[in-house]
């Protein structure tokens, strides 16, 4: 019998991507930059939230690129309303905003955004955020982790003084979950800490289970509320 051949290694699907945004030549200008990018591709436009929600359900992409400020519904709305819908759980959405202390941008990852970039972000971090959204990661600027800092240090939130929510953590995944605080990706956690972006990797997926938290985030905002890493490190 004459052996068959390997089948070919199945190609990986299409990063299929929505723009929102009220303005139709930064829609253009983002569909313009996915439409060079190899491996993605963008399955519709919005111009207000609504829209948006009607558009996610329509197309079902894997990431919303979604404005804040729109006239009708704004973006938080319908973040809230993708991100509670669980027909869509696969799609996760990706806030870009121009405003550095927006309250909406945190409450929107309050509500479920899976990053955070301001619409000045260079191409490559655009990217790599799509990748990451798309993969079930997170990638929040750096840029933007500081603004939300500033943000959420100025709100009279509950700080509890202790670190006791992270008495769960070993040493090492202290360590990890702060360098996320700081909005760094895996790779960059691997160089600071010495070790493998896979091992990175691993270990932000054990804290997420430990402390029951959504995403990425959701660990910055931890970080910062338990006091394991401060304003201006």
């Amino acid at each position: 019998m004459i052996p068959r051949p390997d089948a070919p290694a199945a190609a990986r699907r299409d990063t299929r991507v929505l723009l929102v945004d009220d303005q139709e030549l930064v829609r253009r200008g983002f569909a313009a930059l996915l439409a060079n990018e190899p491996g993605i591709e963008v399955v519709g436009e919005a111009g207000d939230g609504a829209q948006a929600i009607v558009e996610t359900r329509r197309t079902r992409p894997d990431v919303v690129l979604m404005d804040i400020r729109m006239p009708r519904m704004d973006g938080l709305d319908a973040t809230r309303a993708i991100c509670g819908d669980e027909r869509l759980s696969d799609t996760k959405v990706l806030v870009l905003t121009t405003f550095a202390l927006d309250e909406y941008v945190y409450e929107a990852l309050r509500v479920g955004a899976s990053g955070f970039l301001l619409k000045d972000t260079p191409p490559r971090l655009l990217l790599e955020a799509i990748a990451a959204a798309a993969d079930g990661d997170v990638l929040i600027s750096p840029a933007m982790t500081k603004r939300l800092v500033t943000d959420l240090v100025r709100r009279p939130i509950s700080r509890p003084g202790n670190s006791g929510p992270l008495d769960v953590l070993s040493e090492r995944e202290r360590e990890v979950l702060a360098e996320v605080a700081r909005g760094k990706t895996n790779s960059e956690i691997g160089e600071s800490l010495h070790m493998s972006p896979l091992t990175a990797k691993t270990h932000v997926s054990r804290i997420l289970g430990k402390l029951n938290a959504r995403d990425r985030a959701q660990l910055v905002i931890i970080g910062y509320e338990t006091g394991l890493v401060s304003p201006g490190e």
